[in-house]
């Protein structure tokens, strides 16, 4: 299944008999939850999802900021989304993908088949004339069963271990790999082998997945091909998620994902910090 979701596709779909489950995924690196803006204008029918407190856990500073939320956890809270075994899920925010992408990622670990992003995310629903509904929205209880290990993920010494046999994706902000600046982590920087990716080099002008065939050229140029072994990072492994997401999109396999991220990497003195290009 392709991983997107156009907004006039959507539009149709959730006119149909059968529409997917809509889950709203807004959320900004060190911004308030978007729990009110959600109430201020969603997508018809969509459910509020909060990243930090649903689509991740907590632990100690060297599992990351974000590491996975507990399987069970996790599942509980798909319930509370009113989410049921075999329901197709749709996913946004307002950001272009980059943290609906999250809830994307994991689901599909999570063993939900069925499940897309909203291509450009709420900007691009809103372009394409869709309505909005204010409040807020609190569905019916769903049952899903939910399971973990449906994705590649890769742990701290791996990381370490990855650009010796394959390639290791950052897919922050440049300056934050050339360690430029840091604004929440503990060092700048980047891990030792790495290679400089921002995640939203993958985007147009509008917000929306470059096509395909350029997504695949980007990542061809950074030995993201088919037959390497590919891993990507970011800061807590929530925009790492996106990349996950453009590699599929242009017909990659799915590339491993280092859950901790950089967050967990430099909480951990033990771990070398490379800065520059």
């Amino acid at each position: 299944m392709r991983p997107l979701v156009s907004a006039s596709d959507l539009a149709a779909e959730l006119a149909s008999s059968t529409p997917p489950r809509l889950l709203d995924v807004r959320w900004i690196l060190g911004g308030p939850p978007g729990a009110e803006e959600f109430e201020r204008g969603h997508i018809p029918g969509a459910v509020y999802v909060d990243l930090d407190t649903e689509l991740a856990g907590h632990g100690a500073p060297t599992d990351g900021r974000h590491p996975l939320p507990d399987e069970d956890e996790f599942q509980a809270a798909a319930r509370r989304w009113g989410l049921d075994d075999g329901d197709a899920v749709v996913v946004y925010d307002d950001v272009s993908g980059t943290s609906a992408s999250r809830a994307w990622w994991l689901l599909r670990h999570a063993g939900v088949s069925s499940v897309r992003v909203l291509d450009g995310g709420l900007a691009a629903w809103r372009a394409a004339g869709g309505a909005v509904e204010t409040g807020a929205s609190v569905p019916e209880p769903g049952g899903v069963s939910l399971a973990f290990g449906s994705l590649p993920t890769i742990d701290a010494d791996r990381a370490a271990d990855f650009p010796a046999g394959g390639v290791l994706l950052d897919a922050r902000a440049g300056e934050r790999f050339r360690g430029e600046v840091e604004p929440v982590d503990p060092r700048a920087g980047h891990i030792p082998g790495a290679r400089s990716a921002p995640t939203v080099d993958s985007l147009d002008a509008e917000g929306l997945l470059l096509p395909p065939d350029r997504l695949a050229e980007r990542f061809a140029a950074f030995g993201a091909v088919p037959g390497a072994a590919v891993a990507v990072y970011c800061g807590s492994g929530v925009t790492a998620a996106h990349t996950v997401l453009a590699m599929e999109a242009a017909g990659l396999p799915t590339p491993a994902l280092y859950p901790g991220s950089f967050s967990a990497w430099s909480n951990d003195p033990s771990r070398p910090v490379a800065t520059g290009e």
